[in-house]
């Protein structure tokens, strides 16, 4: 970034930066206050305002670090102040300027930094107000940047009252010299409190001319119910008695011309000229500073949707009343059905619910409580002093979800949405805050998975099964690095002849300790976690290569692969299988992708569009395990489909069964009709069989013919298939 033309004069920004007169470690409160909102804002450990010398850079406030000050050539801040904005570093380790630094390798082991220049009103930088953590980060946000600048302004404010203050301890000659160009507004006035001079600064902030102001007391600027104490303050201080004001920097109310009231910050300073002691006054509108604070302070408390507090406000009390060891309740409460708005009605309705649930939880519940958004459509609720009374605690539960089920009405349309509650109870269910959020989270997932539009209470076993559930991710992660999943086969054959037409890719896992695991005991695991994309690319890719070395033996073979629903959800699939087939060689047309109806009933937007694009190429595409769900028949004629796989249980009565039968005879009638492909799985008896092809299905896969069998055998089936027909 390119330096400004006045930064590269150092000796004259040196005399700027030495009118401020910051002494070494003499704090001022109002500057810590602002660095400890911004390492609040920002969620970092360090916090400074660092004014930069020659050789040494001052802090004037600071949080997270011991030091007053610091060499200037090891310092991040020497480099802002050489730029017109923002530096940001993401990770000091990457960054070639800084990646050798003794504050990253050691010391405060900085990796991200952010810091804003300080400028003098004559444009000299003088410092920067900066964050740091010991964390690499992504970057700032445009909010974010606006905010630390918004920050720096009120670091610059307070550094130029501190410059008045100095400016005002000189001779009142030189006061009013300078007073009289000032933007601030500046007063002087005499031992009794009459006013001596008004600048225009001040005929601005107050709206009274000179002429009006000059030879009346202060307390013209005063607020009538505060009116009579501040004359006498200043003929105390010029007889030489207490006053907590001269010297110092006070924020006061004021009162305008037209009779309203303002914040003003106010400077006092008092000097004599013979044995007549004067004062002299540098008066701030801080209005605006007002706003920016209460803006910047509900930002770092209040949820900017709902006014509600946050999710930091939340933790803090919740750890207030552990420690007073006083029982209470969290209510960790999920909105459902709330997508389906969005995505229907957009955002903006959404955020239009989104406040109406805040104002209808607010209604169940006690002054005392609190309420918290989360985020999202996530909610949480503390209710003190309950503990573990279930019946107080869950009868709260239930008005609000009859609360919220109630109808919204949205620009004329009705919504319908619910909520599912997990509840958790101190100083039973967790230790700490966190804790005890995490636990009424889990409930609210189990409620979720009950059914939803409920509530139900934390129990152990619920982070029992999180940590088993964690923990066996982790050994799916191993399998996957240590290739120790494999691929078994199933046989597809024709009735009529036996003859091999395909098999179906059948995942196994080869376990270090507990051996050969059925899906049975993992898959379930994968499809919900978040390793499914990854197992799902190398069952693909290994089927088809096994294809390839197959298809060398039986040319006409198809490989049955079936699908994840979370290859769908990468927006990836069709070119992830076309790469495939590209590095592999396998034609199109030997490739069969299945999947079944409750992975497209929950996907059915995302998976059309590859699946056509697939279908053109000739990749078959199988509907699995059909008619065990709940699709309708509509997604026969509006997918892509080239066979439907009958589901083993409508085949294993279907010699009792007469609805058996009759299911399987109208599935191969309709599929017929639609010109798809028909195969029955588990079939186990030549009476199943026989049944089978009375019903007109032609192509069948179960025990009868083969179980699922690893490659080697695979080929030994191959083998007596060719001899067979030889």
């Amino acid at each position: 970034m390119r330096a400004a033309p006045h930064l590269l004069n150092e000796d004259a920004r040196l005399v700027a930066l030495a009118a401020y007169d910051i002494q070494p470690g003499v704090e001022d409160a109002a500057l810590t206050r602002i660095v400890g909102l911004a390492a609040r804002m920002f969620s970092t450990p360090v916090a400074l305002i660092s004014l930069v010398g020659r050789d040494t850079q001052q802090f004037a406030a600071r949080i997270g670090v011991d030091a007053c000050s610091a060499p200037r050539d090891t310092s991040f801040c020497g480099h802002v102040i050489a730029q017109d904005d923002i530096m940001v570093v993401n990770d000091a380790t990457l960054d070639v300027r800084f990646a050798d630094n003794p504050n990253v390798m050691d010391g405060l082991r900085v990796r991200f930094y952010a810091g804003v220049p300080l400028r003098s009103p004559d444009g000299f930088a003088l410092g920067t107000l900066c964050v740091n953590d010991h964390r690499p980060r992504n970057g700032m946000s445009d909010a974010d940047r606006e905010n630390l600048r918004t920050l720096g302004a009120l670091v610059t404010d307070r550094l130029e009252t501190r410059r008045a203050v100095t400016a005002g301890a000189v001779e009142q000659s030189r006061f009013q010299s300078i007073a009289a160009t000032s933007p601030d507004g500046i007063v002087c006035a005499d031992d009794m409190g009459r006013i001596t001079f008004w600048n225009a600064g001040c005929e601005r902030v107050f709206g009274f001319s000179a002429e009006e102001a000059i030879g009346r007391q202060i307390d013209l600027i005063v607020p009538a119910r505060m009116r009579g104490g501040h004359d006498g303050g200043l003929r105390r201080a010029a007889l030489g008695g207490p006053t907590f004001m001269v010297g110092t920097t006070v924020e006061l109310d004021a009162e305008h011309k037209d009779g309203t009231e303002f914040p003003i910050e106010l400077s006092l300073s008092m000097w004599r000229e013979g044995t007549q002691a004067s004062f002299g006054a540098i008066i701030r509108d801080i209005r605006e500073r007002r706003a920016n604070e209460t803006r910047l302070f509900n930002m770092a408390h209040l949820d900017g949707l709902t006014a509600l507090p946050n999710r930091a406000v939340m933790l803090t009390r919740i750890g207030e009343c552990m420690a007073a060891n006083e029982p209470l309740a969290v209510l960790m409460l999920d909105l459902d059905g709330f997508k389906n708005v969005n995505d229907t009605l957009g955002h903006t309705a959404g955020d239009v619910v989104l406040r109406e649930v805040a104002r209808r939880v607010l209604e169940c519940i006690r002054p005392i409580d609190t309420v918290a958004r989360l985020g999202g459509d996530e909610f949480a609720i503390m209710i003190p002093g309950a503990g573990s009374a279930r019946g107080t605690v869950g009868a709260v539960a239930d008005q609000m979800i009859a609360a919220i089920g109630a109808p919204y009405v949205i620009d004329g349309q009705v919504i319908h949405i619910g909520a599912s509650i997990g509840i958790a109870s101190a100083p039973d269910d967790g230790d700490h805050a966190e804790d005890l959020l995490s636990a009424a989270d889990l409930a609210m997932y189990h409620a979720k998975g009950e059914g939803r539009n409920c509530r139900r209470f934390f129990t152990p076993p619920l982070r029992d099964a999180v940590v088993h559930r964690r923990a066996f991710e982790g050994e799916l992660r191993r399998a996957i690095d240590q290739g120790e999943f494999e691929l078994f086969y199933q046989p597809q054959v024709r009735i009529s002849d036996g003859v091999l037409l395909g098999v179906e890719a059948l995942l196994r896992w080869r376990h270090p300790e507990q051996g050969l695991l059925e899906p049975a005991r993992f898959l379930s695991t994968i499809e919900n976690g978040l390793l499914a994309p990854d197992v799902g690319r190398w069952v693909l890719e290994t089927a088809c290569n096994h294809a390839v070395a197959l298809r060398a033996r039986m040319p006409a073979l198809v490989m049955g692969v079936n699908l994840f629903g979370a290859q769908f959800r990468t927006g990836r699939l069709a070119e992830d299988v076309i790469g495939v087939l590209a590095r592999t060689g396998l034609p199109p047309t030997a490739l069969e992708l299945e999947i079944t109806e409750n992975i497209a009933l929950r996907h059915d937007e995302t998976m059309l569009p590859p699946l056509k694009v697939l279908r053109e190429l000739g990749v078959g595409v199988a509907f699995d395990d059909f008619g065990t769900g709940f699709a309708s028949l509509s997604l026969l004629k509006r997918y892509p489909l080239t066979r439907l796989k009958i589901d083993r249980s409508f085949i294993r009565e279907i010699g009792t069964d007469r609805s058996d039968t009759a299911v399987v005879s109208a599935m191969v009638f309709l599929s017929r009709g639609l010109g798809i492909e028909v195969i029955a799985e588990g079939v186990e008896t030549e009476e199943q069989r026989d049944l089978l092809r009375a019903c007109g299905c032609d192509v069948v896969q179960g025990y009868l013919y083969g179980k699922p069998m690893a490659l080697s055998d695979l080929h030994d089936f191959i083998g007596m298939q060719l001899r067979m027909v030889a």
